[in-house]
């Protein structure tokens, strides 16, 4: 375990955002044992520009003015930063050698933002954990000079357009300037070793507390009742990005003795698809995040129907765990992320597959199986995730010492 350290956390997404964060749950997960500062993505020229009349622009804008201060404290030994220096935006920039002037200029901008944190601080011989900000990050280690620097990949972002223009070139150099590379997913690990032989595997950490029914207090929705079983349910948003339609289409048309039930806010293409004319399949919206392990509980078979693209084949879907800590079968599509899973889901690539993992789930299904699934995604910790990092800079430090 890290303990009475000073780590600086930046990334991609910043403390105030809405959704889940893997990167605001390690640096929680961090805090525990040491002093942490997380530094929220600068504000850039578009954003100002484009959404300068919302509440978290306006917050930007008045810390940027010197009219808030940019250092909060969160917690005790945890601050959140606001850095003060508007950036450039040069995603889409098409010149390479423009690009990497206004890059360069960017992070120094940056950079100073985080010294003058450090300094206020206090901090000492640092540990920085860049959550997957491969532009940022190029220049970071040499502006601040930190003890170790890791770099954290959870995503195949260099496919993501918003992305793809520079970081097919930038992230290899990224990669490159850590000390060490840290990952999710095996897909991953080989990805960065290509780059940087210090790439780990550390899995992924989940919260699952929320879906713990071991007293039976979870009840079933009423939304369940009158739906024929067995139920083969998912949760999650529904877009034809990272999910098979096609796939849904099939088992829904061909079995319509099993009900399919979807829990989640739908793209323009599940909008739009057959399945809203099939009898058998069922649509319930958005739910409240609390809500979800209740719904989840109304499934016989769980199901992740993951369409493989550049996206999703190294994704690790946290949505797995939470199915599993319900001691759900649970039906997904075999990619290379998903084979630390084999043992206690099943794992197909056709649409015949799944029909027959769904029929083999729903026969050999037992309490010593729903018990051992339960056991295995309670194993996915964010404090195991983090020892997990803990152990990969001590193996590091070893080797190079």
């Amino acid at each position: 375990m890290i303990k009475n350290r000073d780590i600086v956390v930046f990334g991609i997404q910043a403390w105030d955002i809405e959704i889940g964060s893997n990167c605001k749950n390690i640096a929680l997960e961090f805090a525990k044992n040491n002093r942490v500062l997380y530094v929220n993505p600068p504000l850039d020229r578009a954003t100002l520009k484009r959404d300068a009349d919302k509440e978290k622009v306006q917050k930007r804008i008045a810390i940027k003015n010197g009219e808030q201060d940019a250092l909060e404290e969160i917690d005790t030994d945890f601050w959140n930063l606001y850095p003060k220096s508007l950036t450039e935006s040069i995603n889409w920039i098409p010149s390479h050698t423009l690009f990497k002037l206004l890059n360069k200029r960017n992070s120094v901008k940056f950079a100073k933002d985080i010294q003058g944190a450090i300094d206020k601080l206090g901090f000492k011989d640092i540990i920085l954990f860049n959550d997957s900000s491969m532009f940022l990050g190029l220049h970071i280690k040499s502006l601040l000079k930190p003890a170790q620097y890791v770099y954290y990949m959870r995503d195949y972002l260099v496919k993501v357009p918003y992305w793809a223009k520079h970081g097919e070139r930038i992230e290899p150099q990224t990669i490159k300037e850590a000390d060490i590379v840290v990952n999710n997913s095996t897909l991953y690990e080989e990805y960065g070793k290509k780059y940087n032989p210090n790439s780990f595997m550390i899995g992924q950490g989940c919260d699952v507390s929320l879906f713990n029914d071991a007293d039976d207090t979870i009840a079933i929705p009423s939304e369940f009742e009158g739906i024929k079983k067995p139920i083969i349910g998912y949760v999650g948003y529904l877009t034809s990005m990272r999910l098979d339609i096609e796939l849904l289409e099939y088992i829904g048309k061909y079995h319509n003795e099993w009900s399919i039930v979807l829990v989640g806010p739908e793209d323009k293409d599940f909008k739009n698809s057959e399945l809203h004319q099939m009898e058998n399949v069922h649509f319930f919206g958005s739910k409240d995040e609390s809500d979800l392990p209740a719904y989840v509980k109304g499934f016989d078979v769980a199901m992740n129907p993951q369409i493989v693209n550049d996206w999703t084949i190294g994704n690790y879907p946290r949505k797995i765990d939470e199915y599993l800590a319900m001691g759900k079968p649970t039906i997904a599509t075999a990619t290379k992320a998903m084979e630390m899973f084999s043992d206690h889901v099943y794992l197909g690539s056709t649409k015949d597959e799944y029909v027959q993992l769904i029929k083999k789930s729903l026969e050999e299904n037992s309490e010593e199986l729903e018990q051992q699934r339960i056991a295995f995604a309670n194993s996915h910790t964010w404090e195991n995730n983090v020892i997990a990092i803990a152990n990969a800079l001590k193996e590091i430090n070893e080797i190079q010492s």
